[in-house]
């Protein structure tokens, strides 16, 4: 009887917490609903789904917390010309006026936009994979690096390789591992380049408190970014691996200029914030050096003295400003709004804009890959076809070889290459970033590789949704049902 008594009670007391907690979270009311469904219903298997996969980052305290040992070395160490620098609003009056409520939006009060960046947008992971090894050859103080996927075939155990030997030759490298993500790596693969002298941190702290670790389990750092001596940069959609460099379509950008201190200062937040240290000041690490000419052999020609934005997310901020900043473009669109994710399971408000932005008359193109790269996503994606297609949103799937793309362009005049999938994950879950320009000529740059993209498209009409099988349909519908893990 005690011991019944005592599982009573213990039954009751991680029901209320587990209720209480969902009740405290911020997230939208039918979350939460579910949510309380699961733990009343199974208490104990809910409330271990709820720790791993329910518990939502997004409150300006969990921010503090976990950034505090950052924000504490920038309140100390920032001088006054740094912070005049990254509070600058100047590059906001070459923007036309209508988007400056999205830059405002997207800089946070710190990543405002800026002028003089020069960028290269990377088409071919033969071209990123050059451009890169040859960056990191010529690197004299520092390599910054952190990858969602870093991986051990080929051309990843050569970027790894030069790594070690700019290490070697005494360049500062630090490389955030998102040791979650790459679990079947072995350790020796990471103690070899700690051996060689290259700074190694993982993203997720195993020693962390047990159900600390356990909230933090779900969440993976999807960013690409490269900084090199202060004045080169890199992020978009590539990860260090040979799909990348050797097969799939995506997109890149290799950028220098006034933009390469705004992505600095987001992989030393990573760093200092994964338990990394410094040896300088942050202001040594975060003035941008002169930019480099790009290195022959591209076909697309380079981007010079352009306007720039990068914006960064988190489940740990306060607002997840890179999905609203999508629904911004979307609704403040007047011509059109091209988009390209290997990934679409949009949540409902940004699925909202987009079916709002085409049934007003705005040209809104969701460009797919038919090859994906799990077997789960092919119906993930086509469970929303439908309802896209019914609100006069038009979807092309690219036939070949799998598009990995993250990009938007709009109006012949804002346009985006980053990190970030059409998806739960990445606007919620995952730690992403994008870089948004502002400038006509980027625009049409962009505009001009999605119609380059388009020749190789099958356009999908409602007839051709509505002829697939019941069944078929039925699995997607399965499928759409436990998309924020996807």
């Amino acid at each position: 009887m005690l011991a019944r008594d005592i599982f009573a009670w213990v039954y009751l007391a991680v029901v209320a917490a587990t209720v209480a907690a969902i009740i405290e979270d911020n997230g939208g009311s039918g979350r939460k609903f579910s949510w309380l469904l699961v733990v009343i219903l199974f208490p104990i298997g809910g409330f271990v789904l709820y720790l791993f996969f329910g518990i939502n980052q997004r409150h300006h305290r969990v921010f503090v917390k976990r950034h505090k040992r950052f924000t504490d070395k920038m309140e100390k160490e920032l001088d006054g010309r740094t912070r005049a620098e990254f509070a600058s609003e100047s590059a906001l009056e070459d923007i036309r006026p209508k988007y400056h409520p999205l830059a405002r939006l997207l800089a946070q009060g710190i990543l405002l936009p800026k002028s003089r960046t020069q960028a290269e947008i990377i088409v071919r992971g033969k071209r990123k994979y050059e451009l890169l090894m040859e960056d990191l050859k010529n690197a004299r103080e520092s390599i910054h690096m952190e990858y969602f996927h870093f991986g051990m075939d080929r051309g990843s155990k050569a970027v790894r390789d030069m790594l070690m030997q700019k290490a070697r030759e005494g360049v500062k490298v630090r490389f955030i591992n998102e040791n979650f993500a790459n679990l079947p790596i072995p350790p020796r693969y990471y103690n070899q380049m700690k051996k060689a002298g290259v700074e190694v941190v993982s993203f997720t702290n195993p020693k962390r408190h047990l159900i600390e670790l356990a909230t933090y389990l779900n969440y993976r750092n999807h960013r690409k970014i490269v900084v090199i001596d202060n004045r080169i940069a890199y992020t978009g959609g590539m990860n260090i691996n040979d799909h990348y460099f050797l097969q799939w379509r995506d997109t890149h950008l290799r950028l220098t200029g006034d933009i390469v201190a705004s992505l600095q200062l987001v992989f030393l937040d990573s760093w200092v914030t994964s338990g990394g240290e410094l040896d300088r000041p942050l202001p040594d690490y975060l003035r941008a050096g002169p930019h480099q000419d790009p290195l022959p052999g591209s076909d697309i020609p380079l981007l010079r003295d352009k306007i720039a934005q990068l914006a960064a997310d988190e489940p740990d901020s306060p607002i997840p400003v890179l999905r609203l900043s999508y629904e911004w473009a979307l609704y403040n669109a007047r011509d059109y709004f091209y988009l390209q994710t290997p990934y679409f399971t949009p949540p409902q408000s940004l699925l909202d804009a987009l079916k709002a932005a085409a049934a007003s008359g705005i040209d809104v193109r969701v460009m797919l890959p038919a090859k994906v790269d799990t077997l789960i996503m092919r119906p993930a994606n086509r469970a929303y076809y439908k309802e896209c297609l019914e609100a006069g949103i038009r979807i092309y799937e690219r036939q070949g070889e799998f598009i990995h793309s993250k990009t938007f362009v709009s109006d012949d005049y804002l346009s985006m290459v980053g990190t970030t999938n059409v998806d739960e994950r990445s606007f919620s879950i995952d730690y992403e970033d994008n870089v948004y320009f502002y400038d006509e000529e980027c625009a049409l740059r962009a505009k001009e590789i999605f119609f380059r993209d388009l020749e190789q498209c099958r356009e999908i009409t409602l007839a051709e949704v509505n002829a697939w099988p019941w069944p078929k349909r039925f699995f997607q519908k399965i499928v759409r049902l436990f998309d924020p893990q996807l």
